[in-house]
């Protein structure tokens, strides 16, 4: 993977995603020049001792405080201190990278006011894979998401934990360097939203992975049903031309092109006169996921470019401003939005797979896909876990972004509560992923009942696929590992590398 230089300017999401997954983050060789301006104003700010909010005073409710120039430099560790509030289980290695990216990206674009070594050592985190422990609740999305950032930055200070080759350690006890912190460079390091936006990106690469693996699964599914290829013509959707739409159908349509199983039937209206909706509609749902999570991509890519730290630092003028770039509201949104897309995603596909299953919808498969019904159950409750976790992403999707809990002595009183969202954000992609796979591994099966008939020379390929890591289902045994196997062809990308 190529190298991400890091200088202050825009990042893409495809950038930011492929240092959460292993790419290589290197600090620019003008990283001294861009920084120097803006810490020049901090330092004549400190020296003249006037009283600047985010320098020299408190914070939040505490911003009337005035802190002498003696004790600007312990305020900032008490500041990464007494943030550091977050629990539950640790955050994902790849949201940690992302984080650690995203931090340095912000305070490298020199209007933070911070030295260039504050820059240098986060990225010396994430070039020697000690990536800070991370608590994954304690965030509002408001004034940044404050405590998991100050859980990041425990390590610079030597304090807190890392985690090196899976293992967690204090960071005290490993050879990291830690740093000595000058003024502002506490607040700088807790203030801003690149917690939402490591989610978002994630969330984001995640879900484009889960729209080609659903299109993959309806067109198998489309062929296991002796579905129609009609609902899939181009001249319908360029009547009703959303983008993602277009894409959907083109993609289906592409799979299951000269398929001899949708030929076989292709002319019998008595076969079917109208398929279902989850098969004909397919293009219509998944394709209005794809132009939602582009919707999501824009904001993305806008707030990968932003300054969100606070106060922000003009060293044209020499001016200190509090502002409120650090609320994540648009990130909010967007991740709302997209989670409430992806839900549906795989609502849509539990529908297949139920119908696949069923031996009064499926035109004549065998009950439940099992070898023998009646003794064997087959893939009968691979839909109960469908239905659990469908379910379970109802809940989910209920929009973080609609709350909002006064904090700080009401200085903070409103909130984003993006942070939530991320998190639901992520855990619906994880469930969509297992629904996408159990349809799958169900189609898979269908697919070849229909024997002699073969399927298109696409979906062909990606039976094969599926087979050389999932072997047919002879006789009963818990497909649990199967479906974990089909998980990890969806998330590497070598499913999509055939549609």
């Amino acid at each position: 993977m190529k190298d991400v230089i890091v200088d202050g300017s825009a990042l893409s999401p495809e950038q930011v995603a492929s240092v959460a997954l292993g790419a290589r983050a290197v600090p620019s060789d003008d990283l001294e020049a861009n920084l120097r301006p803006a810490r020049s104003v901090v330092d004549s700010v400190t020296e003249s001792g006037q009283v600047v909010y985010g320098i020299n005073t408190g914070f939040g409710a505490l911003a009337m405080s005035n802190i002498g120039a003696e004790e600007t430099e312990t305020l900032q560790y008490n500041l990464i201190r007494s943030h550091a509030t977050g629990i539950g289980e640790p955050l994902a290695d790849e949201l940690v990278r992302s984080m650690l990216l995203l931090r340095a990206r912000t305070l490298a674009q020199g209007h933070s006011g911070v030295r260039p070594v504050i820059v240098r050592k986060l990225l010396e985190l994430l070039e020697r894979g000690y990536l800070p422990v991370v608590p994954s609740r304690g965030s509002v999305g408001a004034s940044g998401d404050l405590a998991p950032f100050a859980h990041l930055a425990l390590p610079l200070i030597g304090e807190g934990k890392v985690r090196i080759d899976g293992i967690i350690k204090d960071t005290a006890d490993t050879d990291f360097e830690p740093v000595d912190l000058k003024a502002k460079e506490g607040l700088s390091l807790l203030n801003g939203t690149e917690g939402m936006s490591s989610m978002g990106v994630l969330g984001l690469h995640h879900g484009q992975n889960l729209l080609v693996a659903a299109d993959v699964a309806a067109a198998l599914s489309v062929e296991a049903l002796l579905g129609s290829s009609r609902p899939f013509r181009s001249e319908i959707h360029q009547l009703r031309p959303h983008p993602g739409q277009l894409a959907s159908a083109a993609r289906i349509a592409a799979l299951i092109d000269g398929s001899p199983i949708v030929a076989s039937h292709a002319d019998d209206f008595d076969h079917a006169v109208q398929d279902a909706y989850s098969l004909r509609c397919a293009p219509q749902v998944h394709g209005a996921v794809d132009d939602t999570l582009r919707h999501l991509e824009r904001v993305l890519t806008v707030e990968l470019g932003s300054v969100v730290d606070n106060p922000l630092i003009f060293p044209d003028t020499g001016e200190v401003v509090s502002g409120g770039n650090f609320h994540g509201e648009p990130l909010a949104f967007a991740m709302d939005f997209a989670a409430i897309a992806l839900a549906e995603l795989g609502s849509i596909s539990e529908r297949r797979t139920d119908r696949m299953l069923d031996p009064v919808r499926s035109n004549g498969l065998p009950p439940f896909l099992a070898a023998d019904p009646g003794v064997e159950s087959g893939y009968m409750v691979t839909q109960y876990l469908q239905a659990a976790l469908v379910s379970e992403n109802k809940v989910l999707a209920h929009p973080s972004s609609v709350d909002s809990i006064t904090t700080s002595g009401s200085q903070e009183d409103h909130v984003s509560m993006g942070w939530g969202a991320g998190l639901q954000l992520l855990h619906i992609a994880e469930n969509v992923e297992t629904v996408l796979a159990v349809e799958i591994l169900c189609a898979v099966q269908g697919i070849e009942y229909r024997r002699p008939m073969a399927p298109a020379e696409a979906t062909g390929a990606i039976v094969d696929l599926v087979r050389a890591q999932v072997p047919p289902l002879d006789v009963d045994r818990p497909p649990d590992e199967d479906i974990a196997s089909i998980k990890t062809l969806i998330a590497s990308g070598a499913l999509a590398s055939l549609a």
